[in-house]
């Protein structure tokens, strides 16, 4: 991708791309999705453990917002429009009153059916601007986006924007945490302060990353046309 005008308005280091490929880990777009309904299950920290189902998050206001999608690799997408519930309404409505933690909660640790994980600190989860989200652009997910659940995180990169969402695990901190691939999963990974990943500077890791974008958004979409054949 050569920079155009509009990558000037974009956080450093990232390049505008016209069209939203899947994209990530290869190994994770191999595995099977057993699940095409919303079921998040909610452990940890707690007196109860939970599920959250659609019709449970039927129960909360929708949202929808317009936000870019930045990928730690380098590349944006701008103005995709989510809609969903806000996770500040999740936790506040069903997570606090139902499953009622037994200690305070820092850190939610994300896990999808794929296999993939990552996770955030609850401050981070609970900005307005964070959904789960089961619509983008006026249409149902699709697999290659993230169905039936995701999370939507514009403040973070996208390896935070978890897909296939399925279990929520409440904790204390980060003590028996482990991410999958540590060098490239930042405790935080915020796009305004290049928190691309672990141990490197940020602008070091996007010379890193630029190389790899299409051979692997061509490897995940030929994987896709062979599960669809």
């Amino acid at each position: 991708m050569q920079p155009t005008s509009d990558d000037f308005a974009l956080p450093p280091g990232q390049r505008v791309r016209p069209d939203f490929p899947r994209f990530g880990i290869v190994a994770y777009a191999r595995q099977p999705l057993p699940a095409t309904e919303v079921r998040i299950e909610v452990v940890g920290a707690i007196e109860q453990p939970i599920v959250l189902t659609a019709s449970e998050l039927a129960t909360l206001p929708r949202v929808t917002q317009r936000a870019d999608f930045h990928c730690a690799a380098g590349w944006s997408h701008r103005a995709l429009e989510w809609s969903g519930v806000r996770f500040k309404d999740v936790w506040e409505q069903l997570i606090l009153p139902k499953a009622r933690p037994t200690t305070q909660i820092k850190l939610i640790v994300l896990r999808c059916q794929d296999r993939y994980r990552t996770a955030l600190p609850l401050a981070d989860l609970i900005a307005a601007d964070v959904l789960l989200a089961d619509r983008l652009n006026g249409q149902p997910l699709t697999v290659e986006h993230g169905a039936p659940i995701r999370l939507v995180a514009p403040a973070h990169y996208g390896y935070k924007n978890a897909k296939h969402l399925s279990r929520l695990e409440l904790r204390a901190d980060e003590h028996g945490y482990r991410a999958k691939v540590r060098l490239l999963d930042h405790p935080r990974a915020r796009v305004a302060q290049e928190e691309r990943g672990q141990f490197l500077p940020g602008w070091i890791l996007r010379y890193a990353f630029r190389p790899f974008i299409e051979p692997i958004v061509r490897a995940i979409k030929a994987i896709g046309d062979n599960q669809r054949s």
